[in-house]
């Protein structure tokens, strides 16, 4: 219940999914004492250089770990970050997560064709890639990112050429495996100088210079930093090194040595060797494995630029480059691409709408592709979903997407009542779409409430009608003052909001006493 103090009746807002986009710039402080040991270290990278990553993992994992949790509640957690969802989609339509080349243009239709599990691990290694892209000691740290994307592409082509229901975890606990070396080389500061001069001088192994150096091998700080980040069992299962593995396992430790070796060159005696060694285990010829690792090395390269290391994956050795064309990450920030309005993109949303209604989908699912098509395809910065309470005297707030959306739903439920002009009371008196912006608003409509909550001018809303009654609406916004709604991004919006009415409409004729 809102105090006197908050006459809209506002709830105060949570925190977003991803904290740490909200994030300003931290002030500059005196220059802490440097780790030591393996635990001072894994207590540094968690509390000082990545602590809203190990937020975001912990809500992600609430996401996965919750029985009840829906399709749409992963959908709704990536789509607030643009980035993540032109990452995701990507991966989705590419070759390694989707060879029968479904086209999935949704986040929703990427979380059916890749899986709940699998969507969701992706989202957590797009989190740990970003962060360790930050910096440090460049070429060590792309040099271990390019191994790491490089083992996973091979590592998950072992599994699946092996029939193993576990290629899809496989891939990610082999691109994490390194995570303690990426993260030392992001964050080591003068250690990392240390140890990558001892390395360079030669004479003794990566490890005993680790030894020497650190007084710990960086492999046992990737394990500390799996367990410290859940990354999933079967990774620190690899990572603790048992002397008695299974084939899932194999398959990993497999990968980690292809992409070391082929360092050295594809024609390598090592490399060669090992290539027979790997057609034993998925039982196949020298020549067919050969063959397989060569498109995977381009793969790999491939991969990791949709994950944003388009300059890691640069360095992955290939096996035939003359003979496997390959493709540059865009330059275009996805970002930005996102959000420019798709009329494509709202057809294929559309069209898989009417598909899903067709086929009695339930109806979160269709909101969440409505709520999807009206951000990412027409364009907007924020859109958000409201229903009236039962006794219709409260509006509601119940999900939305876009920069700020988990605030702006905590803060949007509103008290209807007979107050004239207001616009949210004429708004359910006689329920139409509307468009506002700076002198150009309804007449006779006072905005005042919906502007204090929203905190923008610029912004449209439209009814869902179930048997010419109102239940609820649909609000979208541009949050900078001179982006204008045109028509075209106007009428799209209505049309998406549409098809929520409809399959409400479906729902309640298959309902007729209720």
């Amino acid at each position: 219940m809102a105090g006197p103090s908050d006459p809209q009746g506002r709830r105060p807002a949570s925190p977003a999914l991803f904290p740490e986009l909200e994030l300003g710039v931290p002030e500059s402080s005196a220059p802490a004492r440097e780790p030591r040991a393996l635990g001072e270290w894994v207590a540094h990278i968690r509390d000082q250089e990545m602590p809203a990553l190990g937020v975001t993992i912990e809500l992600i994992h609430s996401v996965t770990d919750d029985e009840k949790s829906t399709t749409g509640r992963l959908a709704q957690a990536i789509l607030q970050d643009v980035a993540m969802t032109a990452r995701v989609l990507k991966l989705a339509n590419s070759p390694l997560y989707n060879p029968a080349r479904q086209p999935v243009s949704t986040i929703s239709r990427a979380i059916v064709v890749l899986g709940f599990n699998a969507v969701a691990e992706i989202a957590v290694a797009i989190r740990v890639i970003d962060a360790l892209l930050a910096g440090g000691m460049r070429d060590r740290l792309l040099n271990e990112m390019a191994r790491g994307f490089h083992s996973a592409v091979q590592a998950r082509s072992l599994a699946v050429m092996r029939r193993d229901p576990r290629s899809e975890e496989v891939f990610i606990a082999a691109l994490l495996s390194r995570v303690g070396e990426m993260a030392f080389w992001c964050f080591g500061g003068k250690a990392a100088q240390r140890l990558d001069g001892a390395m360079a001088a030669g004479g003794q192994t990566p490890e005993e210079a680790q030894l020497k150096v650190l007084g710990f091998r960086l492999r046992q700080l990737s394990q500390s930093l799996a367990k410290e980040w859940k990354l999933g069992p079967l990774l620190q299962s690899v990572l603790e090194g048992k002397s008695r593995i299974g084939a899932t396992e194999q398959a990993i430790l497999y990968g980690e040595r292809l992409a070391a070796e082929a360092e050295g060159g594809w024609d390598s005696p090592a490399t060669r060797r090992l290539i027979g060694e790997l057609a034993t285990f998925v039982a196949t010829t020298p020549e067919a494995m050969r063959e397989e690792l060569a498109a995977n090395s381009a793969e790999a390269k491939r991969i990791a630029a949709y994950f944003g290391a388009a300059e890691a994956g640069r360095q992955i050795p290939q096996a035939s480059p003359e003979g496997i064309p390959l493709e540059e990450e865009e330059a275009e920030d996805p970002a930005q691409s996102l959000l420019e309005p798709d009329p494509q993109l709202q057809l294929k949303i559309l069209r898989e709408i009417s598909g899903r209604i067709a086929a009695r989908a339930g109806l979160n699912e269709i909101l969440q592709l409505v709520l999807e098509g009206i951000y990412r395809g027409v364009g907007f910065d924020r859109v958000l979903f409201a229903l009236l309470s039962q006794n219709r005297l409260q509006l509601i707030g119940k999900v939305a997407l876009g920069k700020g959306a988990e605030g702006l739903k905590q803060r949007f439920i509103f008290s209807l009542d007979t107050t004239p002009g207001d616009m949210l009371n004429e708004f359910f008196r006689s329920p139409r779409p509307l468009r506002f912006a700076p002198g150009n608003n309804p007449p006779g409509m006072k905005l005042d409430r919906l502007q204090l909550v929203t905190n923008t001018t610029v912004a449209c809303v439209a009814p869902i009608v179930v048997q010419g009654r109102a239940i609820g609406l649909f609000y979208a916004d541009r949050l900078n003052p001179a982006s204008a709604i045109d028509d075209e991004a106007f009428e799209a919006m209505q049309l998406f909001v549409q098809q929520v009415s409809l399959a409400v409409a479906a729902v309640a004729s298959k309902r007729p006493g209720q």
